[in-house]
């Protein structure tokens, strides 16, 4: 089957750091964790570049309340869409930095497509779990961090069938942290 051009470059690419027993965020939300190997330099293990490559990101209602919660400045220089059954609006600061979206994930992928952005960083536990339910993720990128929370909320669910990816390149960060990236198989 050949592809038009827009479908061959649409991509939805999750970027996810995990335990090594799989957990996204510690069972009350926790992220510090992600910080538990030390990075005096501040090493960016290709965020930086993976985020130059992206048109937008899609996550749902629970990241990015924790995302708005981060003190700083707002982390993301592209447009965020918020996915959300129960969210009503997006917060005044921050409407021109996100939008909110509901219905399937497929119209959604419609919406944002027909906005203009193609290349899609997924992110999000629950957010993750139903585009791979949905079997509409085309990479991942996994950076797994040597600890083990023991509880949280995981990566992966119970998905209806298999999903078969390619390994593509695995790197090691501050001699500690390995980031593997996979293709799906099509």
């Amino acid at each position: 089957m050949r592809m038009s051009t827009t479908e061959s470059i649409n991509k939805n690419i999750v970027f996810i750091a995990k335990s090594i027993d799989g957990f996204i965020s510690g069972k009350n939300g926790e992220l510090d964790w992600l910080n538990a190997i030390p990075n005096p330099e501040n090493k960016d293990m290709g965020f930086v570049g993976f985020m130059n490559g992206i048109d937008a990101l899609v996550m749902g209602r629970a990241t990015f309340e924790t995302v708005c919660s981060f003190e700083g400045d707002w982390p993301y220089n592209k447009h965020v869409f918020v996915l959300s059954n129960s969210l009503n609006e997006i917060p005044a600061k921050f409407k021109e930095k996100a939008s909110l979206l509901n219905g399937s994930l497929k119209d959604i992928l419609n919406n944002i497509h027909e906005q203009g952005f193609y290349k899609l960083y997924i992110d999000g536990g629950k957010t993750v779990q139903n585009f791979l339910n949905e079997d509409l993720i085309d990479e991942l990128i996994i950076s797994t961090i040597p600890i083990l929370l023991g509880d949280g909320i995981p990566l992966f669910d119970i998905l209806p069938k298999s999903l078969e990816f390619n390994h593509g390149k695995t790197e090691v960060f501050l001699n500690q942290i390995v980031q593997s990236h996979y293709e799906r198989k099509k």
